[in-house]
């Protein structure tokens, strides 16, 4: 009759695990050296990614879940374009009249005039103040009701309005950056008269920075905004336009499909042919960001796996190594009784506490790290996502497990006769 250990299995083969990797801290620590950089990485990227995308989501919840954007050429992340989409024909003013008036889910258009000051074009938006000037804004010509679409705050002054629009006014709207490095330390901004391409402007208002940015900025911290038709006037060679659509509560899907449909039809697009312009909504921009971040996690995996498995295989090195080293203690234990199930358990157990160990080593360093990209950068955002730890320490616990299977079997098969024998 088999002899049976005084305590339970379970709590007696994870004594002796603990107690095995307490004997041999450094060898241990060393062994789980490549799952610790493996969990460390992957939660380390899976949190920054995770901060970045909830920037985005807020961010375009301030500007307005409901918008909806045409421009002729793609917008958001994209690798490039091609000579065709080169070529194409820009929206206009009466493209977005149109879909006011015929589409029925649509509760207001605007358009926007994008980067009328672009790298190597014609009109110089410099713009100048009493020796300061401001070489970096994004000046863009808007139309009076963009503000209500964007929903825009503003900090100082007054947004452009209808009769400004109607009037080529030259008048701007800029954000804190541009009114930070034109006037630094000044308090009434509002009514002063600057220098842009060569015209007079009068800043009639400061935009007041969003909540929300992509590490720590919003384009329109670095706006200038000019009446639309202004934009036209005084730099009529960008002639692009974009256009900013905002659909009724509930409707934004009905929105897209009949803004489709009028500039399809506008731009003589025939039946079965791609469109020749670019409309999407804001969840469509969450889509792109999320297609892009899904290939930086594949990356990180990769990276972590490589980790994982360099530290898996220094677990069975060590694993083997440690039944060498003890087969005088499995005599021993198989003497008393101990089953072949009893010796594997033991193994494995030990396995998986070494290597579970490394996961929450590699955890607590993943947030270490977090800690500090904050602190030292404030504007890259980290959120360590519940999953990623989970995630994390289950794979460690799993290579321990797997790696471990071979040393685990190789030990309960040692006869107990020749482990006694064994100096």
């Amino acid at each position: 009759m088999k002899l049976r250990l005084p305590k339970s299995v379970l709590t007696e083969t994870l004594r002796m695990a603990l107690e095995s990797v307490r004997s041999h801290k450094f060898r241990s620590f060393l062994t789980v050296l490549g799952i610790v950089i493996g969990v460390m990485t992957a939660i380390t990227i899976a949190s920054i990614l995770t901060g970045l995308r909830q920037n985005i989501v807020s961010m375009i919840e301030e500007y307005g879940t409901n918008n909806i954007y045409a421009f002729h050429l793609s917008t958001g992340p994209h690798t490039g374009e091609d000579r065709a989409e080169r070529l194409r024909k820009p929206l206009t003013v009466d493209d977005a009249e149109t879909i006011a008036s015929q589409a029925s889910a649509v509760e207001e258009v605007g358009y926007q005039a994008p980067n009328i000051g672009y790298s190597g074009g014609p009109f110089d938006d410099n713009v100048t103040y009493q020796g300061h000037n401001y070489r970096w804004g994004d000046t863009q010509g808007v139309s009076a009701n963009y503000d209500d679409i964007t929903n825009i705050v503003i900090k100082e002054g007054r947004f452009i309005t209808e009769n400004d629009e109607q009037q080529r006014a030259n008048v701007m709207v800029i954000g804190v950056n541009a009114a930070d490095a034109l006037f630094p330390g000044q308090n009434q901004i509002a009514g002063t008269k600057v220098r842009m391409g060569g015209y007079n402007f009068e800043v009639v208002g400061v935009l007041e920075k969003r909540k929300a940015g992509f590490f720590g900025e919003n384009d329109e911290d670095n706006a200038v905004m000019i009446p639309f038709r202004t934009a036209q006037k005084i730099a009529p060679a960008r002639g692009y336009t974009m256009i900013v659509i905002k659909a009724r509560s509930g409707q934004t899907t009905e929105a897209l499909q009949q803004s489709e449909e009028i500039l399809r039809r506008r731009r003589n697009v025939k039946f079965g042919e791609p469109n020749n312009f670019d409309i999407k909504t804001a969840d469509k921009f969450i889509e792109q960001f999320d297609s892009i971040t899904a290939m930086v996690g594949l990356i990180a995996i990769a990276i972590s796996s490589l980790g994982l498995l360099v530290g898996g295989i220094g677990v069975m090195n060590i694993m083997l190594v440690s039944v060498t080293e003890r087969t005088k203690e499995i005599g021993v234990r198989k003497a008393l009784g101990a089953r072949r199930k009893d010796i594997v358990r033991q193994f494995l157990f030990e396995a998986m506490t070494l290597t579970f160990l490394g996961g929450i080593l590699g955890v607590l360093l993943a947030v270490g790290i977090s800690r500090l990209v904050m602190l030292f950068i404030p504007s890259l955002p980290a959120s360590i996502p519940g999953w990623a730890v989970i995630s994390g320490l289950t794979v460690s616990i799993g290579v321990g497990l797997v790696f471990g299977v071979w040393p685990a079997r190789k030990a309960s098969r040692l006869d107990p006769i020749e482990c006694l024998r064994y100096e």
